[in-house]
């Protein structure tokens, strides 16, 4: 805090004008990074993505942009020293913004980036760029057994998605369900999100909805499930699966049974 107190013969301050300004003048401290920008950058497989980083004082200096993996030198001021062209550095005149551009990312280049200064010595700002595949899933696949006249439930979940899904389609047999059809009882309720949920509903299941069923993500791959609807009856699989049980549990009275004799 600047303190100012009067002269001896009480006529006013002892520093002049010109004084007080070079004296609050901020210091040149040089180039430093503005640390409000995200240091974590997600980008999908394929999806150009963009490490930003904002510099304040830069002067004369020079920006490069080295991955850490390998500390490689991808790129000096706005020219590329890799024989990889999918790194670019672009610089914003208006913002005083150095962006390293990565086309057509892969899951290799998910690590750790950083923006250095050439000052002396070098400072420089780190940050992360995760590359994600988006993953569609329907949990209970890929074949789905329901007892007639019971709800059929499909859930689909959509993860590592830097944005939702605009739209999550649902097909029967390669064709798109009608919510609106005469068979009625059929809705969807989607929750977008970080992750996004579409849960497809069919009431009092028929033997004609059976068939293959496939959750279309706008932005993502789809999945599909066979679903199954029985009369009464279960599958092979699930009647294997029960016997198993059961020999694996008289197996286990045997040898209790054993042990105490």
């Amino acid at each position: 805090m600047l303190m100012l107190a009067d002269d001896a013969n009480g006529d006013g301050f002892n520093m002049n004008e010109e004084q007080i300004v070079k004296f609050i003048k901020p210091l040149d401290r040089g180039p430093y990074f503005d640390t409000s920008a995200t240091k974590n950058v997600t980008s999908l497989v394929g999806k150009t993505g963009h490490l930003n980083c904002r510099i304040k004082n830069l002067g004369n200096k020079t920006v490069s942009w080295i991955r850490h993996r390998d500390l490689h030198l991808l790129t000096v001021a706005e020219s590329t020293y890799t024989s990889d062209q999918r790194f670019t550095s672009i610089y914003n005149k208006q913002t005083g913004d150095w962006s390293l551009q990565i086309k057509y990312p892969q899951i290799r280049d998910s690590g750790v980036y950083e923006c250095q200064v050439s000052t002396t010595p070098p400072v420089g700002y780190t940050m992360i760029f995760s590359v994600v595949e988006p993953i569609t899933s329907i949990p209970g696949g890929p074949e789905l057994y329901i007892d007639l006249g019971s709800t059929v439930n499909l859930t689909c979940i959509v993860k590592h998605l830097p944005d939702p899904p605009l739209m999550v389609h649902w097909t029967h047999n390669n064709q798109e369900i009608n919510y609106d059809s005469p068979r009625g009882g059929v809705s969807v309720i989607t929750e977008k999100g970080d992750i996004t949920t579409s849960y497809l509903l069919i009431q009092r299941a028929q033997i004609s909805d059976s068939g293959r069923y496939s959750c279309l993500p706008s932005n993502a791959n789809s999945k599909s499930v066979n679903v199954h609807i029985l009369n009464g009856d279960h599958p092979a699989a699930v009647q294997g699966a029960n016997t198993f049980v059961g020999l694996s549990l008289n197996v286990l009275v045997f040898i209790m049974v054993f042990a105490h004799m």
